[in-house]
């Protein structure tokens, strides 16, 4: 079972933004590559703790986090796990304040090169509620800048493709040296040679792209995606950005969500509610035939079991809950009226509910039990 992110960082789960910054500071220093090389137990560690900022950090998905555990974040492009080295250092280089650098590699002679990372792009993307329940890939249109074809690179000639640039300075303590990104690189280790003529000063291109995106069953309307890599390109041999799509829902014409389950007003006549019916009402799965008993009071709640929207975690299905309304004639003919008129004194047409007859509050308790 994966390892809870708050526990990997050491905090609770009311730790403010600012103590689930300083929680990865401390572990990240703690198991840094350059202070554990060739560790491989310091380097999960120093992932895993990545990975943990990286979602905690972030108020809508810790939101999810906090609702669906890591299966929020598993299948469907979702943000969260699989991160690489290049990820962390270019992501969250500037939290070691100084530290430690945000430079991809680590150990050894010879410089470290900053690998830059693409620009992300966002969408949205709406989606019926039939698409939801049922889960759906779209394919989208989208601009992005990729590295333009016939851009080549050559080594920095001020850092000599180390990357970075050591300055010494002599103090009162005597000679201390600094090392600091390349500032003619930015600390790639390389600068443009050549580009075309349709790219712009970072060797770039905009193009148009379909891009296929799976969307999971279950998502909510407010939920964001994450694509890797479908984002704007870097120059070089940086890394791309990502694609975040964010999840719209479509307002159904007969049924209303709340959560995984689904309701349904269905209005029924007089004459149903005294004799009973047969009708056919919509679902998310196609249209199914109900029963309505002879007798029928309004406010009636039918609960259709697994008709409605799946849990995003795999477990289970909403359920489709039916409110039959009586639905009481606004004009009637003068035939009409003197029936409901002899009607009126009949016994058997005057309310009289037994135990077995709820309240209304009675059956919305019902409802959320």
């Amino acid at each position: 079972m994966k390892e809870d992110f708050y526990d990997i960082l050491g905090i609770s789960k009311n730790a403010t933004g600012a103590e689930i910054k300083k929680a990865y500071r401390k572990k990240a220093i703690e198991y840094h590559p350059d202070k554990n090389p060739g560790d491989k137990t310091a380097e999960e560690k120093f992932k895993k703790a990545a990975e943990a900022y990286e979602i905690l950090s972030d108020p809508d998905k810790k939101a999810r986090y906090d609702q669906y555990g890591h299966q929020a974040f598993e299948g469907g492009g979702f943000g969260g796990g699989g991160m690489n080295m290049d990820d962390i250092f270019s992501q969250f280089g500037d939290i070691f304040g100084g530290g430690f650098g945000g430079f991809s590699g680590f150990g050894g002679g010879g410089g470290r090169q900053r690998r830059a990372k693409g620009s992300n792009l966002r969408i949205r993307v709406k989606l019926t509620l039939e698409e939801i329940a049922n889960g759906v890939e779209k394919k989208i249109k989208v601009k992005r800048k990729i590295q333009a074809p016939g851009t080549t690179y050559k080594t920095c000639s001020t850092c000599n493709g180390a990357g970075q640039v050591t300055r010494i300075t002599n103090t009162i303590l005597g000679r201390m040296q600094t090392s600091s990104p390349c500032p003619a690189c930015g600390g790639s280790g390389q600068t443009i040679d050549h580009r075309p003529a349709d790219a712009d000063a970072q060797g770039l291109k905009a193009v148009e792209e379909t891009v296929s995106i799976k969307i999971p069953a279950g998502v909510e309307d407010g939920m964001q995606l994450k694509v890797a890599g479908k984002g704007n390109e870097a120059s070089g041999n940086g890394i791309a950005g990502d694609l975040l799509v964010a999840i719209e829902e479509q307002e159904h014409p007969e049924l209303q969500r709340e959560g995984n389950n689904l309701h349904y007003d269905l209005y029924i006549s007089f004459s149903e509610a005294v004799l009973g019916a047969s009708r056919e009402i919509d679902t998310v799965s196609g249209k199914v035939r109900i029963k309505i008993e002879d007798g029928v009071q309004s406010g009636k709640i039918l609960r259709l079991r697994g008709k409605g929207i799946p849990s995003l975690n795999g477990y289970g299905k909403g359920d489709l809950l039916v409110h039959v309304n009586v639905w009481t004639p606004k004009a009637l003919s003068k035939e009409q009226r003197e029936f409901f008129e002899k009607m009126a004194k009949d016994d058997h047409f005057r309310p009289s509910p037994d135990s077995g007859d709820k309240s209304f509050f009675e059956k919305v308790k019902d409802m959320f039990s």
